[in-house]
């Protein structure tokens, strides 16, 4: 494990705000950390980055304990909380130039991460003209100068349009690709699911699940769209057929799948009912109503 905690916690004041919380995240992981806000995700990383000082439990990273080898394994971890730390009256390159000269990294490095993030054609520009996705494309090449072995982002994609959203993931993939490990916090919840490997769901400063996405998905039980023009009238008949209806929205029911014959079967018996049947498939639930779901259920 890059990361491991064991019963984390802290508290502003009287207010406890990461309770017990245990993570672990692989070497060569995208880990997706999931919360509403205010879930406790930003202590968290802030902690993990010796930003606030742990209240209780330990954090090892890189197999070492945080506290007594601070100096050690912070070089070794680039980070964004939030927004960026840019000049704005500098170019892309400057910035990157003037943090390449606080920690000693050669200019050919600069030029590598330029390319990386895709910012070279941009590399003379002031920085305070980028767009978000740009600005944020920066503060990742920052993050990544001393290439660290660890990319700890908080929130990257804040702001963001969907063009921007799609780079940071594609960066994300390239990243990882390269034997890095990531460790993004966010709240976009299907974005997080597009290139997660490993997912931790916070709520309220606890835990609610922690494993690959494909874990995620195996706790709950697959279930069947079926869109149709009368979803009342095809609830009610699949209902007297002892059939378990788990949604009903004006244009789709849920129900939950048990086998392809069933899917044949429910298809059969709508159309001989005289109900016209757009479409019908097997899906699992999106990352983001598994999330409702566990905060809902362990709240």
């Amino acid at each position: 494990m890059v990361i491991q905690t064991n019963g984390l916690s802290f508290s502003f004041g009287d207010q406890q705000v990461v309770k017990s919380l245990s993570l672990e995240v692989p070497a060569g992981s995208i880990y997706g950390f999931l919360g509403p806000n205010g879930a406790g995700k930003t202590t968290t990383i802030k902690m993990l980055l010796n930003l606030l000082k742990t209240g209780e439990g330990s954090i090892h990273i890189f197999d070492k304990e945080l506290n007594s080898n601070r100096i050690g394994i912070l070089k070794q971890i680039g980070s964004l909380i939030e927004q960026p730390a840019i000049y704005h009256h500098l170019t892309g390159k400057e910035n990157l130039m003037n943090r390449a000269m606080l920690l000693q990294v050669k200019e050919q490095r600069v030029d590598d991460m330029l390319k990386l993030v895709q910012l070279t054609a941009a590399a003379g520009k002031k920085a305070g003209q980028y767009s978000l996705g740009m600005k944020q494309r920066l503060g990742i090449a920052l993050a990544l100068l001393n290439d660290p072995k660890l990319l700890i982002l908080d929130e990257p994609t804040n702001g963001l349009d969907p063009n921007g959203i799609i780079e940071i993931r594609e960066l994300m993939l390239r990243i990882v690709k390269e034997g890095k490990t990531v460790f993004v916090s966010s709240h976009l919840l299907s974005e997080v699911e597009k290139m997660a490997t490993h997912v931790g769901i916070i709520n309220h400063g606890k835990m609610m699940f922690q494993g690959t996405i494909g874990d995620l998905q195996n706790i709950n039980q697959p279930q069947v769209y079926i869109e149709t023009d009368n979803t009342v009238d095809a609830a009610n008949l699949l209902k007297r057929h002892n059939l378990e209806v788990s949604e009903i929205a004006n244009d789709h029911l849920l129900i939950p799948f048990t086998s392809k014959q069933q899917i044949s079967e429910m298809n059969a018996l709508l159309v001989q009912n005289g109900i016209t049947v757009f479409g019908i498939n097997k899906q699992h639930k999106d990352l983001e109503r598994l999330f409702l779901d566990i905060t809902t259920n362990r709240n």
